[in-house]
């Protein structure tokens, strides 16, 4: 790969996004330590500015939320030159007024995991600021990409559950009382991978369920949410593409740079 081929854009793709380019791409295989990423690189063009996909549960849906490879993800994507990711998402809604269909740009996190991978730094002192876990210019191009017929919430706070099961209706309610807005399983570590990498990382969640304590019901099935991101997976992927190519810089920003004045105990890929 040529340096002019280099990505510094990347979309990492959820459940039902699990392809991005119309046209030809090249698939570039890459190793880390740890591990192989869910699947081969993609680089297509989008606007004629080449773009790294990779389908975070695999081709074939392979990786459940708690079993995706985050670390040789975001590793692998930083390799081949990635600096800044959009990250779009399926989430439950704990807002009846944010139904199916709804998109959100999150600007908050909870993380709900538990044993998952969630750091590239096990010794040494080093800390990184995640007080704002989005980057605010990948966040600001998503939302003035959006097209007017789009409604999408500006603002939003996700919880990050481990899965694969969805939350009984007491941990909805509770989520839903604390003021949290959006139920997911992957965002996390992911977002805090990016950042230790000094990469630019933004979620753009799609909304393809009520979650249990919302409304009253059989409860989140999986076959519903499917269903639900399939009807909507066209303008979703219009949206994402109006941002990728509305990015006017591909290079991380200085909120994302938290290593200044840090002496790592490796270099970064």
């Amino acid at each position: 790969m040529t340096s002019q081929d280099r990505p510094a854009l990347a979309v990492i793709g959820g459940s039902g996004f699990y392809d991005f380019f119309d046209g030809a791409t090249d698939a570039v295989t890459v190793r880390t330590p740890y591990g192989d990423p869910s699947a081969p690189i993609a680089v297509g063009k989008v606007e004629g500015r080449p773009v790294a996909f990779l389908p975070r549960h695999g081709a074939r849906h392979e990786y459940s939320p708690h079993t995706v490879p985050y670390q040789a993800n975001m590793w692998a994507l930083r390799s081949v030159g990635v600096r800044r990711i959009y990250a779009p998402c399926a989430v439950g809604s704990l807002r009846p007024d944010w139904g199916p269909g709804a998109v959100v740009i999150p600007d908050q996190l909870v993380d709900r995991t538990s044993g998952r991978p969630q750091t590239y730094f096990d010794g040494n002192g080093i800390h990184v600021s995640f007080a704002d876990p989005y980057c605010a210019d990948l966040r600001a191009t998503a939302l003035k990409s959006a097209d007017s017929a789009v409604h999408v919430h500006p603002h939003g706070t996700m919880a990050v559950i481990q899965g694969p099961r969805f939350s009984t209706r007491a941990e909805s309610r509770w989520f839903a009382a604390q003021g949290w807005e959006l139920v997911n399983m992957t965002g996390y570590p992911e977002a805090v991978l990016a950042r230790e990498l000094e990469m630019c990382y933004a979620a753009i969640a799609l909304v393809t369920d009520l979650d249990a304590g919302v409304t009253e019901g059989d409860g989140v099935r999986a076959a519903d949410v499917f269903a639900e991101f399939e009807r909507n997976i066209g303008p979703f992927k219009e949206l994402v593409r109006s941002a990728v190519a509305a990015v006017a810089d591909t290079e991380t920003c200085e909120h994302c740079r938290v290593h200044a004045g840090v002496a790592l105990p490796f270099e970064l890929p």
